[in-house]
């Protein structure tokens, strides 16, 4: 039978390559990918944030060129903040 074959540490146990890729590499990965997610929130929370302050400060030269009105500026300037 190919029950014995699966007993002890033999076939898939921890002695065996697949007992080590199928625990340790495995563990490493998960945490890689964990670790991998974490820092690209926190990167694009950021370039969000630097995008926002770009478009405020292109607005208020706009407003300042005279190219807006006070109107345009309040409801755009109200957008940018949502």
């Amino acid at each position: 039978m190919m029950y014995g074959l699966y007993s002890g540490y033999e076939g898939w146990g921890a002695g065996s390559m697949m007992g080590w890729f199928g625990g340790g590499i495995m563990m490493i990965l998960f945490w890689v990918a964990i670790i991998f997610f974490i820092v690209w929130l926190v990167r694009s929370n950021k370039t969000n944030e630097i995008d926002n302050k770009k478009a405020i400060d292109i607005l208020k030269e706009r407003y300042a060129k005279g190219e807006i009105e006070k109107k345009e500026f309040e409801e755009k300037k109200k957008d940018l903040s949502n």
